[in-house]
Formats: C-alpha cells, sequence, structure tokens
C-alpha cells in the first residue's frame, strides 16, 4: 500500500489555463492522477507548458463539438484506458476518462449541465441513470471505484450559498438532488463529506463570474470524488484547494492509502 494522491479540476478551457500560468503548481507537488474537465480542446491543442511535470500516460477525450467539453487524464500509474464510455455519453462530448490499475476502475467525469433548457436537463439526468448503471456494472466485476469531476449538483443546502433562491435551478432541483442521494446510497462515498462532516460549510469549489462572487465566497460545491464503500477506510484526506485560481472552478484533492 502507498499514499496516492489524485486531483480533479474543471478547468474551463485548458489554454485558457495556460495562458494564465495557473497549472504550473503540479511541478511543485506530488500528484499521481490529473484528471481535467472542460478542456475545450482536442489532444493537438493541448500546450505542452502547462507543466514541466512528466506523465507517461495521457487520455485527452475531446468533444465532437470543437471548443466543448472534454476530460484530459495524466498519471504514470500503469493501467488501461478501457473506453470512453459511448454506452454513457452518447453524445461523444468527450465526457468521461475511464482508467483501470490494479482492482480499481477510476473514472474522470464531466457531467452535462442542465440549465441550457429542458432538453438539457432531461439529457443529464438521463447521463447521470446511464452512468451509474455502467459503474455499478464495473463494480459487480469486483472492482474498486473512484469517481471524480464536476458533476454539476449541489448535493444539499450546505453545498451552495444560497440554497433557497436556487430551488428552481438546474444544479439543485429536487430531482438532481435525488439522484445525488439515490448515487450515495448505491454503495458510494462522497469523500469530502466522509472527512469533514456537516461542520464544514461555505467549502465550495465553483463560483460565477458575476458581481464578485468568488470574492464574496457565494459559491457552489459541485465538484467531487467519490469512491465505493469498500476503500472507504482506504480515505487518508479529501479536500477543496480554493486558494487555487485560473478558473471559475477550484481543483478539489483526494488521497487514498492504495
Amino acid at each position: 500500500m502507498a499514499k496516492t494522491t489524485f486531483i480533479s479540476w474543471n478547468v474551463n478551457g485548458i489554454r485558457a489555463v495556460d495562458k494564465k500560468e495557473a497549472l504550473k503548481w503540479i511541478d511543485e507537488k506530488e500528484v499521481d492522477f490529473l484528471g481535467l474537465q472542460e478542456i475545450k480542446a482536442e489532444a493537438s491543442q493541448i500546450p505542452e507548458t502547462i507543466f514541466k511535470r512528466t506523465y507517461n500516460i495521457q487520455n485527452i477525450n475531446s468533444s465532437i463539438k470543437k471548443g466543448q467539453s472534454g476530460v484530459a487524464l495524466f498519471t504514470n500509474k500503469e493501467g488501461i484506458f478501457t473506453c470512453t464510455c459511448p454506452s454513457v455519453d452518447i453524445l461523444n462530448e468527450g465526457r468521461i476518462n475511464e482508467y483501470h490499475f490494479d482492482n480499481i476502475a477510476y473514472f474522470n467525469v464531466y457531467f452535462p449541465n442542465g440549465q441550457r433548457n429542458e432538453e438539457r436537463l432531461e439529457y443529464k439526468m438521463a447521463f447521470y441513470n446511464r452512468f451509474l448503471e455502467h459503474i455499478n456494472q464495473v463494480r459487480a466485476t469486483g472492482k474498486s471505484i473512484i469517481v471524480c469531476g464536476d458533476v454539476n449538483t449541489a448535493h444539499t443546502a450546505i453545498d451552495l450559498a444560497r440554497p433557497k433562491a436556487n430551488e428552481k435551478t438546474s444544479g439543485f432541483l429536487p430531482m438532481e438532488r435525488e439522484w445525488m442521494d439515490k448515487f450515495l446510497s448505491s454503495g458510494y462515498v462522497d469523500t469530502f463529506r466522509h472527512i469533514h462532516g456537516e461542520e464544514a460549510i461555505e467549502r465550495y469549489s465553483w463560483w460565477s463570474y458575476r458581481a464578485g462572487a468568488r470574492t464574496r465566497n457565494v459559491g457552489w460545491r459541485i465538484d467531487y470524488f467519490f469512491v465505493s464503500e469498500d476503500l472507504k477506510e482506504k480515505i487518508i484526506s479529501a479536500d477543496i484547494l480554493d486558494s487555487l485560481m485560473g478558473s471559475d472552478h477550484c481543483p478539489i484533492e483526494l488521497t487514498l492509502d492504495i
């Protein structure tokens, strides 16, 4: 067993983050798995200057819609990329890296946003259900599960600054929160809440660019690390790295004894 550190970050454009030199901190930190969401780039468009650290294993899953979505995974841990989960990401929007190592299936996911219109909300909910079915099937083969990414839903009232004002907003709708309940009751653990409990309030991972929301900490916790129940005792730490800038999201971190 060894301490393994995972970072997840919705960068909201990897080329924009590179221009801000906002990933350089990776060179100063031991990160075994770096999962990025909403990279908005093809593999050939990812700047070589994002950081100096060398990751021998990289997987870029770009959206069929250029300049949108996309996920990227960097690691040196030997394993195998199984697929881009076309049975879940049926529109080929570049939303999932699935990587198996040891006896673990790791998923870096950019879940859909449902705020555009009713059709996208329906798609988001269907994506949620397809994803849960898929990881449950993988877990049924004997694999432990790690899921990270931008889930685009705040689970409970303590996960956003203004719950009352957002009860009818996608990202905090009853149906979305009920799915989170269903997901966790299916045998998965919200690692941040497991470590910090409900005492950790006003800890958020996303802030609107409008009206100085980040300065005033008017945010949402919509980025998560989940693990299957069998890994719960392996959790060393889980945190939100809210001092790191460069996107409307901040990175989150998980350390496991695996």
